[in-house]
Parts: C-alpha cells; structure tokens; sequence
C-alpha cells in the first residue's frame, strides 16, 4: 500500500474530476508533459463514506442483483471509484488519465459488507510496466469498516495509457499468440438499448461521455456510445447469482468494447465440490452477430485460485470509466 494516504474530507466528484483531467490534457499538448517513469507515493483515503440506500436499491434493481441489505462487490467497486479516479488525477501522475483503457479487473470480497456501515476507503496505484502498446498501471482500492484495521474488499483495476511509452520503462519484447475464440451455445441473451450507459451513470455517478451517448462519444472519438465495463462484470457476476456465497474472488479481462445498442450473447459454466457446494463459475460474453469476444472471467470461492482469466494483454477501447 502507498506509505503515506492523504485523508480527504468527502469523495471526490467524478464530473470536476473529468474536467480537471480535460484541462491537463490540453496543457500536456500545448506544453509537452515531461513527466518521469515514477507512480506518487501517496494514496488518497476517505474516511466514514456511507451508502444512499435508494442508490443501493436503483443499483440492485439495474443489474439484477438480489434486494439485500449487503452491498454487491460491483457496486462498492462503483463507491470507492472516484477516489481512485483521484489519485490518476493527481500532477504527479505520469499516465494521461483521459483515454486510459481498461484492461482487467480483480475483486477480493473478504467479508460482507452491509449499507448501514460507515466505511473507509484507500486508493493508490502500482506496478507501472510497460505493454507491447504503451504503459500500464494497477490502480488498487480497498475499503474497511470504519475504524478497523482489517480489509473487507480489495480491488484491482489495470489501465494502459496507449501510446504513451514512458522514458526508462522497457516495452515487452513479444506477447503471447492471441487465444482462439469459439463461442459456445450461449445460456443467456441481454438487449442493451442506447439508455444503457446513461442508467448505469444514474446509479454509479460515472458520466463518462464515452458511455452517454453517440454524438458525446463521438466527440471523443469513438463512433457510438459504449456500455461500461464494470456494468458489464457486474451484470455477469449478478447472473452468477447468490450461490458464491459472502467470500469470493472475482476476476473479468476485456477484449472488445460493447457499442449501443447491442445484443450481448453469454454463456456461464459453474464447478462444484464432490460435496455438491459451489466452487466456481466462469463466464464469456461476445457479439453474437460477429462472434468478437467482448470479455471473459471468473468467480471462485475465497479458499479456491480462482487464477486468471487470461493474459492475452489483448487492447480494447473500454476507456477509463468503471
């Protein structure tokens, strides 16, 4: 964990913090960024942040989570997002936050965790290595009860700024030959409409252009709206359903973004123990028009390796955003 946390005194705004992000980027290219292969040592941490039980509920009802008093994983990924999203908009930060892709996510739920608890959270980032495509970085949050030392949720998100190659971090000299997909018979169909990004902001607070609609993602490049990530992950691991029980480890790696609206094709496989008791799931979604491969993953029982899901390092264009 970074040594030393500053404590801020709420969580940050996602929008400031886009529009801050925005203004870096135009000064970086009026003005070069000059910045170092080096990650701030700092994190930042929050203290006492509590749960809108109606945003919990829209939260639940959206992404087909059970009704409960517990707090799905996706949904305090969503809570501890903009303190994250604050240390990558830090000056010292050596990635350019705007455009950043994100490769891959890996949850720890240790304990459950329930609305009425205060709760603390930490961000910071590591491991900043390079890709076949630019930089890469873990940005890591984790969240505590109020006033405990013992962490109930760990998450990992990895980012690549492409393009961007960092003086002294060295680019991969090879990859590992892209995995062959061959969709299987799917056990699930979603329809996404074109609201789907605006109703997953609604509940998460990511308003992300990207995701909200297409003449706003077109003004950033892209040719539609896109679904976001963790909406994707979170909808998967709902539809896992509540046989993974209070401990578990959750695992998603992105391949292609999902443009709305959409058809998005899902197949789930679940393990279980000679017992009879869950073990594992894995999950693969794709286009079910083209065959593309949107994303794969994983959740496991706390006390199994739930693994990787992959390590293609394939990039996609699922860009900052959750």
């Amino acid at each position: 964990m970074a040594a030393r946390p500053v404590v801020l005194g709420e969580m940050p705004s996602l929008s400031k913090l886009y529009v801050n992000a925005a203004a870096q980027a135009a000064r970086h290219r009026l003005l070069g960024s000059g910045n170092a292969a080096v990650l701030p040592e700092e994190g930042h941490q929050v203290r006492g942040v509590t749960v809108d039980v109606a945003n919990l509920t829209a939260y639940q009802h959206l992404l087909g989570e059970t009704a409960s008093d517990v707090l799905p994983a996706g949904f305090v990924h969503a809570l501890a997002f903009p303190l994250a999203m604050s240390v990558m908009n830090r000056d010292d930060f050596p990635l350019p936050l705007l455009g950043m892709i994100h490769l891959r996510n890996r949850v720890e739920q240790r304990v459950p965790l329930v609305f009425t608890q205060p709760l603390d959270i930490t961000a910071h980032v590591e491991n900043l290595q390079g890709h076949r495509s630019g930089t890469q970085v873990d940005v890591v949050a984790e969240v505590r009860k109020s006033g405990t030392g013992a962490v109930c949720w760990r998450g990992v998100s990895t980012y690549l700024a492409k393009g961007v190659f960092l003086p002294g971090i060295d680019k991969p000299a090879a990859h590992p030959a892209r995995e062959e997909f061959r969709a299987p018979d799917p056990t699930a169909l979603w329809q996404l409409g074109v609201d789907t990004g605006r109703a997953y902001a609604a509940v998460s607070g990511d308003f992300n252009p990207i995701h909200l609609s297409v003449l706003s993602a077109k003004a950033l490049g892209m040719r539609r709206s896109i679904a976001h990530g963790m909406y994707l992950a979170s909808r998967a691991l709902a539809d896992v359903g509540p046989s993974r029980g209070d401990s578990f480890t959750w695992e998603v790696e992105f391949d292609a973004p999902v443009f709305l609206p959409c058809r998005v094709a899902l197949d789930i496989s679940t393990e279980q123990e000679t017992s009879g008791a869950w073990k594992r799931s894995d999950f693969v979604a794709w286009n079910p028009h083209s065959g593309r491969r949107h994303f794969k993953g994983s959740v496991a029982s706390a006390d199994v390796d739930a693994g990787a899901p992959g390590r293609e390092d394939q990039v996609q264009a699922t860009h900052v955003s959750q």
